[in-house]
């Protein structure tokens, strides 16, 4: 195994401070092409991803997830950049498509030293009739179910180290 791809995963860690300014348009090039290259069921590249860095659409989306959430703060730590990824209900393995695009992204984006934080909620917000008036505006077709999203941008501050990994994660039966 390449060494430096190793150390790319095992030093990625979820930011939940970012700087305000926004990520360039090649660095959002790059964590998005990284999604399209995710493995799918039967290669059918069923996922849509949808960046989001208008900010009046930032500030709607956060609340919506705030609202499932239970909160008032915002639940993409106020990042510069969202990226949410949903995929049509009966795709063959929806879950699990959109998880690959997600982690491919948030690699491409340590990559390049961006951050990114998973977020959750996008199932239930984007399927409220106000979820549903947003992905009809995006020129998405109906029957998508959100994935997940990811908070996107430059880090303010450091990553946290790893937890050790616990005993017993692996085994290896011969």
């Amino acid at each position: 195994m390449n060494r430096e791809f190793l150390e790319l995963i095992k030093t990625r860690r979820s930011c939940r401070k970012y700087k305000p300014e926004q990520i360039t348009d090649e660095e959002l090039q790059a964590v998005l092409e990284a999604g399209t290259y995710a493995p799918t069921s039967r290669g059918m590249q069923s996922p849509y991803i949808v960046a989001v860095q208008n900010p009046a659409l930032r500030e709607q989306l956060a609340a919506m997830n705030a609202r499932v959430m239970g909160t008032t703060s915002n639940p993409y730590y106020d990042a510069p950049t969202y990226v949410l990824v949903l995929t049509p209900a009966d795709a063959n393995n929806p879950i699990q498509d959109g998880s690959c695009v997600l982690e491919n992204m948030m690699l491409a984006a340590h990559s390049i030293g961006l951050a990114s934080c998973w977020i959750h909620r996008e199932r239930e917000m984007l399927s409220t009739p106000e979820g549903k008036a947003l992905l009809k505006e995006w020129g998405l077709p109906d029957g998508l179910v959100g994935i997940g999203a990811l908070a996107l941008g430059y880090p303010d501050g450091d990553p946290g180290q790893a937890k050790p990994r616990k005993e017993g994660y692996t085994r290896v039966i011969r």
